[in-house]
């Protein structure tokens, strides 16, 4: 996902962040007196059950984390003032404030989706909005705590592993995930009022939703709160670029699936070759495809799904890159690809798609 260009005073930290000056000895493997302050105690007691106790963990097995550890980046968006040694009381000293989650605008944000939703869903949206200061509170204590668990990070040793740093780190990550859930929770109701626009018979709401609660997550991670705007202006162009990518790479799909059933023949009638198709046929004709594929060898499936851009194939690829890929002529792959042809259209012939109908 890319990001805008930071200045230097507000630079996002690359997935390998160096610090200089950073050793082991310098960063001490202990609990910091700001992790203890009211602020946290909320956020610690609902994440205790994410941050396992590794008081009994043999060394083998704290090597074993420690390598997994270092497989896993983590990734923040820095900022000048993170550096100084008594950030941390400071960001965590002012009361955040958060509002009671509220039943009724849960069910306010299902009416107005104008679709008809099973009313759990409606608690996806009971947090109220944030205020703006709130929100800066939160994306500041996120970004921050994940510095700190990327410092703590950056001089672990598998050779040398230590059981309380990596204790620190996953509280911290723990810690930056509960404070970026709740600024997921409070924009919820602005993907659902994004992506009902994009609701038609090939794309369900609940699918787009899914698609865009993932999208404002990537969102959240990669805001830059420090830039003097609110966080959903990003957000409605990140949710409402990622619901009409879905819509067109969905509808792409499904042209690239319908032109291979009617190269093999198959009556689709006009209407579906209009994109009226519903989902049920859709997933239908896509798994009859898919078993007759099966059949083919191995340079007869690529040879099908490489010349109709099916499956992982993102474009058509000619007959002369094919020949190159395979190592024989071009004109050989001309007669695997008939003779793909011949053996789907023999079995389109014999199966029976009479269900499909209608």
């Amino acid at each position: 996902m890319s990001s805008s260009t930071r200045s230097k005073s507000r630079k996002a930290v690359a997935s390998a962040p160096k610090f200089d000056g950073v050793t082991a000895s310098s960063v001490a493997a202990r609990l910091p007196a700001w992790v203890q302050c009211d602020e946290l105690k909320v956020p610690i007691a609902e994440t205790r059950d994410q941050v396992r106790s590794l008081e009994h963990a043999a060394a083998a097995e704290l090597r074993s984390l420690t390598k997994q550890r270092l497989r896993q980046e983590i990734d923040f968006i820095g900022n000048e003032r993170f550096s100084s040694a008594r950030e941390g009381k400071r960001i965590f000293s002012a009361e955040l404030g958060l509002a009671e989650r509220q039943t009724a605008l849960g069910i306010a944000a299902i009416r107005r989706s104008g679709v008809d939703l099973p009313i759990h869903l409606g608690r996806l949206c009971e947090a109220p909005l944030l205020k703006p200061e709130q929100e800066r509170m939160l994306f500041e204590r996120m970004n921050y705590l994940l510095q700190q668990a990327a410092i703590h990070r950056s001089v672990l040793n598998p050779d040398r592993p230590s059981r309380h740093r990596l204790e620190l780190i996953e509280l911290y990550v723990a810690l930056a995930d509960w404070h970026r859930d709740r600024i997921v929770e409070a924009n919820l109701r602005l993907v659902f009022s994004i992506v009902k626009k994009f609701v038609n018979p090939n794309n369900s709401f609940d699918e787009l939703l899914s698609d865009g609660i993932v999208a404002l997550i990537r969102g959240v991670e990669k805001f830059d709160f420090d830039r003097g705007f609110r966080f959903s202006t990003y957000a409605t162009q990140v949710v409402r670029r990622n619901a009409y990518r879905t819509v067109v790479m969905r509808q792409q799909e499904r042209q690239k699936v319908m032109g291979g059933l009617q190269d093999m023949d198959i009556d689709i009638g006009e209407e579906d070759r209009e994109s009226a198709i519903s989902e049920k046929r859709w997933h239908e004709l896509r798994s009859r495809l898919s078993v007759m594929l099966g059949d083919l060898d191995r340079r007869e499936k690529f040879i099908i799904r490489a010349r109709f851009s099916l499956g992982s194939h993102r474009r058509v690829h000619t007959l002369q890159s094919l020949a190159d890929r395979l190592g024989v002529s071009k004109e050989r792959v001309r007669q695997l690809e008939r003779r793909a042809m011949d053996k789907l259209r023999a079995m389109a012939g014999t199966t029976d798609l009479a269900e499909l109908e209608g």
